[in-house]
């Protein structure tokens, strides 16, 4: 599988911006996870990121993600691969997200996101994140 990029975006509450995924995805189907995807052939995993982003959610950010984590996940059973999380504060809302992927889109209060049934590299990245700096700076 190829690398993988995702973003973590938290709103003003410090809630984070989960995708409940669909039966589709080959990997991960019925799961809640960060908006994201594969590392297409000549990108970085930031400009993926930002595409990825854009696509899944029609939000479109310049410059404001900056990368949380990198690190490799199991997936499917199969090799590990590498995934990086990059996170950004936003003045967002439900209403501002479009699902463009997926069941829903939505912010989620960090606890109840925690009990979620989430994707391999959610359930890695997740708890990382709420109890990182990065995320207190944002969530303040």
């Amino acid at each position: 599988m190829q690398p993988y990029s995702s973003v973590a975006l938290v709103d003003r509450r410090g809630w984070i911006l989960l995708q409940e995924r669909d039966e589709h995805p080959v990997v991960d189907p019925e799961k809640w996870g960060f908006p994201g995807g594969g590392v297409e052939d000549g990108e970085t995993f930031e400009v993926a990121a930002y595409r990825e982003l854009a696509e899944e959610t029609g939000v479109r950010l310049d410059g404001q993600l900056q990368l949380f984590e990198e690190f490799l996940c199991p997936v499917g059973g199969g090799d590990a691969v590498p995934v990086a999380v990059f996170a950004a504060a936003v003045d967002l809302t439900d209403d501002d997200i479009e699902c463009h992927e997926g069941r829903q889109m939505v912010f989620v209060e960090p606890n109840r996101a925690l009990g979620l049934d989430l994707t391999a590299s959610a359930t890695i990245a997740l708890p990382r994140l709420l109890e990182s700096e990065v995320y207190r700076r944002m969530a303040t």
